[in-house]
C-alpha cells in the first residue's frame, strides 16, 4: 500500500509510491503566490488587447513574440524585463499597467549561436518608445557587448511616446550612443517590420545591416502628411519610405524580403557568415567542393570584348564554394556587387565591379556602398576579395557637383585602412584612378593577380590613341582611320596596358591561369590566414557613409 507523506514545504499530503503500479495521484494545491505569478506572466506574455492583435494580423504581420519564435531556436529565448512598466504618471499611463512597456528583450540562440534580441510590440501603445522601453533596450545592448554577442533589433513602432515628452527623446539618445559605442565590437542588425519614423530611423542607420519586408516596412524622418505640408509634394507611404525605395534608391536597406518569414530566413543566413564579435573569426564550414575545381568560364571571359557587359555575379558564383553568394545591397548601386562567399570553407567578403550596370564604373553611391562594406569586413576579421573590371570613375556634372571626389575618396580610405587579408584579381580591365581605388598593390594589397587578357592602364587603349596619335589619325584618309585606330590601340595595349608589363614593375604579383582562379585564390588566402590575430586590431567603428 502507498504511504501518505506530508510535503515539508507546502504541508500538503501526497502519496508515497509503495512499488505498486497505477497508484492513485493526489492533486497538488497551487499556492496563491504561485497562482499570482502564473497569471501575471500570462498577462505580460499576451501582449496587447485582442483587438490590437487582430489588427496586427489583419495587416499580414506577426506579433512581437511570434517574430522572436521564428528567428530563434525552439525554447532558447530567455527574456529580461518582462514585468517592467513605465514610470510616467501623466495621461493615465501608470494606471494601464502595460507589462513590458511595449518591447520584448532577451537572449536567444540562432542555429545554436547566442544573440541579444529585442522586439517592439505594436499592440502595446503602438510600440512607442518611452524611457522604460529604452532602458530595457539599452540594458540588453550593454549585456550583449559584455557577453560579446550580436545585437538584433526588430522594430515596429510609432516612434517617440508623446506622453513622456523629452524622456522618450532621451531614451533614443541612450540607444544611439550604444549603437555607436558598440559599432565594430559586435555585429548589429536591424529588422524593420512596421513603421519606423522620426528619430527612430537613426538607430537602424547606425547598425551594420538593415532588413525590410515589402508592403510591411516603412522608414522616414517625416511622413507623407508632413512632407505635403512642408513642400507641397504628395507621396504615399510606400513610395516615400517603403522597402523597395530604401533598397534601390536611398541605400538604407541592405536586404529586402517578400514576407516576415522570408526576412528571418535571410537574417539566419547572414548570421552564418558573421563572427560573434571582433575578437573572433567568422565560422568556417566544411565543403566538398574541391579547392582545385577548374573554372572554364574564366577563359571565356578573356575572349570577350572589354566593352561587352556581363553580370559579375556569375563569376562570383563559379569561384565560391558550392556556388553560393549572399549578396548585400542587391538593388542599390548595382555597378558594384558586394557580399559574402566561402572559399575552402572560410568566409570571405567580395567587392566586385559589375559591368552589366554603368559598365562597372565607380560613382558616388557605389563608392559609399563598397567603402562601408570594406570597413565592416575589417572590423570583424573577414578577408577581402576584390574582383576588378573597372573603366574608371563615372563622369558627369551631376557626379562632380554631388561630390564624387569626396565620396570616391572613401573607398581609397577604406582599403588603405583595412588590415585583414586582401586579395585582388583583375578580370578584364582596370583604368585610371579606379584601378588604384580597387585595392591595387600600392594600396597595401597582399596578393594582386590578373588574368592574361586583362588591360591595366591610365586609360583605355581606344581613348589613349585618340590623344597620343590625334594628328596621325586626322591626317589619315577617312576610310583608313578605323583600321589605323585599331592598329594603334593594339600597339598601345601590348606596350602599356599589358598585365605582363604591370607585373614586371611589381604592381602585380602574378598573371594566373584563368581556369585555376579558384585554386589560386584559396591558396592565397591560406597563406594570409595568420596575418592578423582577431581582437588585436585597432578598433574602428562602422560609421555610416
Amino acid at each position: 500500500m502507498a504511504d501518505l507523506m506530508e510535503d515539508p514545504i507546502s504541508g500538503v499530503s501526497a502519496e508515497q509510491p509503495s512499488g505498486k503500479k497505477n497508484h492513485p495521484k493526489k492533486v497538488r494545491v497551487v499556492s496563491e503566490s504561485l497562482k499570482r505569478f502564473r497569471e501575471t506572466h500570462a498577462l505580460a506574455e499576451a501582449g496587447g488587447p485582442p483587438e490590437k492583435i487582430a489588427a496586427q494580423k489583419a495587416k499580414g504581420k506577426l506579433t512581437a513574440r511570434e517574430r522572436i519564435a521564428y528567428l530563434t531556436d525552439e525554447g532558447s529565448f530567455q527574456e529580461l524585463g518582462l514585468l517592467m512598466e513605465t514610470r510616467c504618471t501623466d495621461f493615465g499611463l501608470k494606471d494601464k499597467h502595460i507589462l513590458g512597456d511595449g518591447v520584448i528583450t532577451g537572449f536567444g540562440r540562432i542555429n545554436g549561436r547566442l544573440a541579444a534580441i529585442f522586439s517592439e510590440d505594436f499592440t502595446q501603445l503602438g510600440g512607442s518608445l518611452g524611457r522604460t522601453h529604452a532602458d530595457k533596450i539599452a540594458k540588453l545592448m550593454d549585456m550583449a557587448a559584455d557577453a560579446r554577442v550580436p545585437i538584433i533589433g526588430i522594430l515596429d513602432s510609432g516612434g517617440a511616446r508623446i506622453q513622456e515628452g523629452v524622456d522618450s527623446l532621451d531614451g533614443y539618445g541612450e540607444i544611439f550612443y550604444r549603437n555607436t559605442k558598440y559599432s565594430g565590437v559586435v555585429p548589429q542588425i536591424s529588422i524593420i517590420l512596421g513603421p519606423c519614423a522620426g528619430g527612430a530611423v537613426y538607430s537602424p542607420a547606425l547598425t551594420d545591416f538593415v532588413f525590410m519586408a515589402k508592403g510591411i516596412s516603412h522608414m522616414f524622418v517625416t511622413g507623407p502628411e508632413v512632407v505635403k505640408a512642408a513642400t507641397g509634394e504628395e507621396v504615399d507611404f510606400e513610395t516615400l519610405g517603403g522597402a523597395m525605395t530604401h533598397a534601390s534608391k536611398s541605400g538604407v536597406c541592405h536586404f529586402m524580403a517578400n514576407s516576415e518569414q522570408d526576412c528571418f530566413r535571410q537574417v539566419k543566413e547572414l548570421m552564418s557568415f558573421l563572427p560573434q564579435n571582433r575578437a573572433e573569426k567568422a565560422p568556417a564550414h566544411e565543403t566538398k567542393d574541391p579547392a582545385d575545381r577548374k573554372i572554364p568560364l574564366m577563359e571565356k571571359l578573356g575572349e570577350m570584348d572589354p566593352r561587352r557587359p556581363y553580370r559579375v555575379n556569375h563569376i562570383i558564383w563559379w569561384i565560391a564554394d558550392d556556388h553560393k553568394f549572399l549578396e548585400v545591397h542587391h538593388d542599390f548601386a548595382k555597378n558594384v556587387a558586394v557580399g559574402f562567399i566561402r572559399l575552402g570553407g572560410e568566409v570571405v567578403g567580395v567587392i566586385a565591379n559589375n559591368p552589366s550596370h554603368m559598365a562597372g564604373a565607380l560613382d558616388i553611391n557605389a563608392s559609399d556602398k563598397a567603402a562601408r562594406f570594406i570597413r565592416f569586413l575589417n572590423s570583424f576579421n573577414i578577408p577581402i576579395l576584390t574582383l576588378v573590371d573597372v573603366p574608371g570613375y563615372w563622369p558627369g556634372v551631376a557626379q562632380e557637383h554631388g561630390g564624387i571626389i569626396r565620396h570616391g575618396a572613401k573607398i581609397l580610405y577604406a582599403y588603405s585602412e583595412a588590415t585583414v587579408p586582401k586579395v585582388t584579381l583583375v578580370l578584364r580591365k582596370a583604368y585610371g584612378g579606379a584601378y588604384i581605388a580597387m585595392s591595387s598593390k600600392l594600396m597595401n594589397g597582399d596578393f594582386n593577380f590578373s588574368l592574361p587578357s586583362a588591360e591595366i592602364a591610365v586609360m583605355g587603349p581606344r581613348g589613349a590613341v585618340e590623344i597620343l596619335y590625334s594628328r596621325q589619325i586626322k591626317e589619315a584618309k577617312e576610310e583608313e582611320r578605323d583600321a589605323l585606330r585599331a592598329k594603334l590601340a593594339k600597339e598601345y595595349s601590348d606596350k602599356f596596358a599589358s598585365p605582363y608589363q604591370t607585373a614586371s614593375t611589381g604592381s602585380l604579383d602574378e598573371v594566373i591561369e584563368p581556369a585555376q582562379t579558384r585554386k589560386r585564390l584559396i591558396a592565397a588566402f591560406a597563406v594570409l590566414a595568420g596575418k592578423r590575430i582577431p581582437g588585436e586590431q585597432t578598433r574602428t567603428g562602422n560609421i555610416p557613409l
